[in-house]
């Protein structure tokens, strides 16, 4: 890893130096494999490979699944139906897809929290943060795109709905959505360019993952002091260091058994528990369902997009200025994809000194308002379009932009941060106590 100083990998072999000379594969495995890792870092750290599990799970199950099923209007609903009782272990696969996402939403929310909170945008990790971002965009497109595949109600209406949005886009919105949809309405074209995305899209996704991986492999792990691993020498990065494998490999193993039996439990007893009953009647373009909700971790932003409304002043405003052009259905779209990027703009809004969240007493409150707020936003937008909702979702927005536009960087100007420790290792000591020189035994330090 560039920047911290640890041994390299070195071909002992003729055949090993033969290989290594023509193409540095192992070369490249032993140094990600053996990289130096902060050696304080807590369970937050674990969603990595939860992550990279559920990408694999999600490209492998997703791989058989097409070869049963038809990417067609009159067709698309029964090949899902054959897939579950004709295809052999067919259920179990789909579940396992199905619920996958879920998974893999669940971690991806754990690690985007996990780094706006202990500051793993901050310099040097802005590309890095940038990427996620761009995974995350990408996963959301994806995991649309696959719910609009089953053709059921709830399938054919959310398609309906979140293409109808690229509609209110001034000037070029109803050709973006015909383009979009291959003609003028949620049909089989629609269907045949969704199940094509969302056979791609994952391969895109894993490439990018190796470079978010590459990117931080360059610039070295946070960790929870916020504090870098230092560089003068090999012996004192190993001081802040331990190699990736074994310790932090088993770590991870270790958390994603865990993970995965709970995983296993719902697959298992209870499959359909986070979908919708809707989805099992074949879509039905005359019947409109009573109540149109996305999937569960699509919500928060749902709600957002729903917050902003005719009668809210922000909007009339837009209007008024803008002449029309913004009316609230724009706005509310402008909002949805704000409030991802005012995330990616998290490394310049952020304007503290301090990186991690450990040491700074006033912005740990706002951060735990700011979780309890995106929850409120998931329960909001599965609720319908009525007050007291209305109300709530919109103030919950309101939080959502005043945390990343106003908070963070005022927080910075008048927050004074704990004091912090000089080193990785003094943290580390101070939780787990210095080694003996003797004989290796931790020995307690008075912080415990």
């Amino acid at each position: 890893m560039a920047g911290i100083p640890h041994d390299h990998y070195e071909p002992k072999t003729g055949g090993e130096k033969w290989l290594h000379s023509r193409l540095p594969i192992v070369g490249l495995m032993y140094d990600t494999i053996m990289i130096p890792t902060p050696k304080n870092l807590n369970w937050m750290w674990i969603w990595g490979i939860v992550l990279t599990f559920c990408l694999a799970l999600q490209i492998v199950t997703g791989i058989v699944l097409v070869m049963h099923y038809t990417p067609h209007v009159d067709l698309a609903f029964a090949s899902v139906e054959h897939i579950m009782r004709n295809v052999n272990g067919g259920y179990m696969l789909r579940y396992l897809h199905m619920n996958g996402a879920s998974l893999f939403f669940v971690a991806v929310y754990a690690h985007i929290f996990r780094g706006l909170y202990y500051g793993s945008y901050k310099a040097p990790r802005e590309i890095t943060w940038i990427i996620g971002m761009l995974i995350y965009l990408l996963m959301m497109g994806t995991a649309f795109m696959g719910y609009v595949l089953p053709w059921g109600q709830m399938s054919f209406w959310g398609a309906t709905v979140i293409t109808g949005l690229f509609g209110a886009i001034p000037f070029i919105g109803e050709a973006l959505q015909t383009w979009l949809l291959g003609g003028p309405a949620v049909d089989n074209a629609t269907l045949t360019r969704f199940f094509s995305l969302h056979y791609l899209l994952p391969f895109v996704i894993a490439g990018l993952v190796i470079v978010h991986i590459w990117a931080f492999h360059t610039t070295g792990n946070n960790n929870p002091t916020g504090v870098e691993v230092r560089r003068g020498s090999k012996e004192e990065a190993a001081k802040d260091t331990l190699p990736f494998w074994p310790y932090f490999v088993i770590k991870d193993l270790f958390a994603l058994a865990v993970i995965l039996a709970v995983f296993w439990a719902i697959v298992g007893f209870m499959p359909n528990y986070l979908g919708h009953p809707d989805n099992y009647i074949e879509a039905n373009p005359l019947a409109t369902p009573a109540h149109i909700v996305p999937e569960w971790y699509f919500l928060p932003f749902y709600a957002i997009l729903r917050a902003f409304t005719d009668e809210v002043w922000v909007v009339q405003i837009a209007s008024f200025v803008t002449g029309g052009i913004i009316d609230a259905k724009f706005f509310g779209v402008l909002a949805m994809f704000g409030a991802i990027a005012v995330m990616a703009l998290a490394p310049w809004l952020d304007t503290s000194s301090v990186r991690s969240g450990r040491y700074r007493p006033m912005f740990k409150w706002w951060f735990a308002l700011l979780v309890v707020d995106f929850f409120v936003l998931m329960w909001v937008g599965a609720m319908p379009a009525e007050e007291p909702y209305n109300t709530i979702s919109l103030i919950a927005s309101a939080y959502w932009f005043a945390y990343f536009l106003v908070i963070l960087p005022l927080l910075g100007v008048i927050e004074k941060p704990d004091p912090q420790p000089a080193t990785i290792e003094e943290d580390f000591d101070a939780h787990y106590g210095k080694p003996d020189a003797g004989k290796g035994a931790p020995v307690a330090t008075p912080a415990e």
